[in-house]
């Protein structure tokens, strides 16, 4: 029999009760639709909201480079089934963007994006109700993929801008956990941190590791990397000195390290919906049987086309030096928008924010939600985080900034 709640919507008695009080749309899209929904209208807004790159008209950036390949693909390249595991010669070219003197991709599979892989992490290296350490403040979706695979997040918090990170705390929660659950699963968003847009640095990633290091003879460790916005930095120097570290870490063996990778941001290819879930410094089947198994279990292929892109991509040279003059110009025009808004804080007598690489950056609030409501009102749209705002700047125009940070000023 149907019902009806007090305000008239229709409730299913066959709907869990477990599954009957969810937001109807994700917090981030809920917010960027009702700006894009007053744009429309008229009103004067800024988007601060985005998740995917815009250039300064409004317009979804797309990488020239990616769109040629795509028209390139035969309808072999894109119709058929991919391995359920993925195509071994797209995990490697994904691998090898990263650590380009590896030879194979060593365990591993193909994914719906990169929240695939989180979740793939979640459902063989947790038991149900087990929790997973990241940094705070994190991607607020880390909290979904985590409830919905029976999991939940505890942090530890990423330093301030110019401090070093507390590796006693960090000590003490994971210890507390491991012991609790007797295996720890770190997910690390480093570098180019969402949402903060900072790194670790390279003695805070040394005790973040040295931790680790001390830890594991009380059980398994995993240490997963989330490299989302890698090819967006201020300095790439630095992200590929971070990626070498993790790689001599890993080849110690004490501790399983993997990495969540996509295409969305890499490619510009968000709704493409492919990354992996790849283990580069380790063969093992028994990990390998487990990938394949849950891949069949919860989606059974991810999708062929972008697979195919990749490998084309990898053997195309030109190509490959096209795309980093792209991802140059970009990275150029993030940090540029980094600076103006320093600028226009700083005009307000405001402090400036850091921003080392990808597409965001968090500034302070003490009460995130009212202060994300109030500039609303002024019609600039931010997300509310815990103990602050994350401002997309690959939505933000350079002009936009000193507008932005008057509002910014005046809602505190």
């Amino acid at each position: 029999m149907l019902e009806f709640s007090k305000d008239g919507n229709l409730m299913l008695k066959n709907l869990l009760p477990s599954r009957r009080d969810f937001p109807a749309d994700d917090p981030i899209f809920a917010l960027n639709t009702e700006a894009r929904i007053r744009a429309a209208k008229g009103e004067t807004v800024i988007n601060a909201t985005v998740g995917a790159l815009l250039d300064d008209n409004g317009q979804l950036v797309i990488l020239d480079t990616v769109m040629e390949l795509w028209r390139e693909l035969t309808p072999m390249e894109i119709a058929p089934y991919a391995p359920i595991a993925g195509d071994p010669a797209y995990l490697t070219a994904m691998v090898q963007r990263y650590w380009p003197d590896l030879s194979h991709f060593g365990t591993g599979c193909a994914t719906p994006g990169g929240s695939g892989a989180l979740a793939l992490s979640i459902r063989n290296f947790l038991e149900p109700g087990q929790a997973v350490l990241t940094l705070a403040p994190y991607w607020g979706p880390y909290d979904t993929l985590a409830q919905e695979n029976g999991a939940r997040v505890e942090t530890f918090p990423i330093p301030e801008p110019g401090r070093a990170i507390d590796a006693l705390a960090l000590m003490e929660k994971a210890k507390s956990i491991l012991v609790k659950q007797g295996r720890l699963l770190v997910w690390l968003n480093d570098p180019c941190h969402n949402p903060t847009g900072r790194s670790t640095s390279p003695a805070g990633r040394a005790a973040i590791l040295e931790v680790l290091r001390e830890l594991c003879h009380l059980g398994p460790i995993t240490l997963l990397l989330d490299l989302a916005y890698l090819e967006y930095a201020a300095d790439p120097a630095g992200v590929m000195e971070a990626l070498q570290d993790y790689a001599r870490f890993a080849l110690e063996g004490r501790v399983l390290v993997g990495a969540s990778l996509s295409v969305s941001k890499t490619l510009t290819l968000y709704g493409a919906r492919v990354g992996a879930l790849v283990f580069p410094w380790t063969r093992d089947a028994s990990l390998q049987a487990a990938l394949a198994m849950s891949c069949r279990g919860i989606f059974s292929n991810a999708p062929k086309a972008p697979q195919s892109l990749v490998v084309r991509l990898a053997k195309d040279g030109k190509a490959q030096a096209r795309l980093a003059d792209e991802h140059r110009h970009w990275s150029e025009k993030l940090n540029a928008r980094a600076h103006s808004l320093s600028a226009a804080l700083r005009m307000e007598k405001l402090p400036g924010v850091p921003w080392q690489g990808g597409f965001f950056v968090t500034l302070p609030a003490e009460d995130p939600l009212a202060t994300a409501g109030k500039l609303k009102d002024r019609g600039v749209f931010v997300v509310p985080i815990p103990k602050g705002l994350r401002i997309g700047l690959c939505g933000l125009r350079a002009q936009d900034t000193p507008i932005f940070a008057l509002a910014y000023k005046e809602s505190l």
